[in-house]
């Protein structure tokens, strides 16, 4: 005798199609992912589809949002350690992240540099969340949280995303390598911060 189909409710069943979006989204770009192979991989039908989303676009932003939620959720850093064990952790758990989702993950990047104003938006949130965890601690660094000190870790941030790309894309190093270099960057770049240090610059 088989056991009897559960009846999911609307959210239920949409978190499903995104878990499967999601799925998906580790075999094919963003642009690949249509509503006709969703629908397909589901087993149900393409109309009982636009019941959840009503368009692709809708569709993409949903996934991309889910994989940016996962993202932030798997490189959350232990908040018991201290801020430069915490840098490295939270580095470590995003360099693994990338490796592991590199297409759902370029799908943000490329997203947002697509025009889309909501994946836009998905993106800078990311990028903001986990900068934002660099802010929490920055006293315990020693430093100030200043405009200057957000300007020079939002550059940081951008590098370190385009160094991991470019890690996964050719392995130039060894990921231990990376994740040592990149944790160095950030102390070494918010030093020029510190008191004095733009006064000695300008005096060179």
């Amino acid at each position: 005798m088989s056991n009897p189909r559960v009846r999911l409710s609307p959210d239920d069943r949409r978190e499903q199609l995104l878990d499967l979006g999601i799925e998906l989204l580790a075999t094919r770009s963003l642009d690949e992912l249509s509503i006709d192979l969703l629908a397909e991989e589901a087993g149900i039908s393409r109309g009982l589809l636009y019941h959840y989303f009503r368009n692709k676009q809708e569709f993409h932003r949903a996934v991309v949002r889910r994989a940016t939620d996962e993202m932030l959720a798997l490189t959350t850093p232990d908040p018991s350690l201290d801020p430069l064990t915490r840098l490295t952790a939270g580095l470590g758990a995003y360099i693994d992240y990338v490796e592991t989702n590199f297409e759902p993950f370029m799908s943000l990047v490329r997203g947002a540099a697509s025009g889309d104003r909501f994946l836009r938006e998905i993106y800078e949130d990311a990028r903001g969340a986990l900068t934002g965890r660099i802010f929490e601690s920055i006293g315990e660094l020693g430093l100030s949280d200043s405009p200057a000190t957000r300007l020079l870790t939002e550059g940081w941030a951008a590098m370190v995303e385009e160094s991991v790309i470019a890690w996964v894309q050719q392995r130039q190093v060894s990921k231990e390598e990376l994740l040592r270099l990149l944790a160095a960057a950030l102390p070494a770049v918010l030093q020029a911060t510190m008191t004095g240090g733009g006064a000695q610059a300008a005096d060179a």
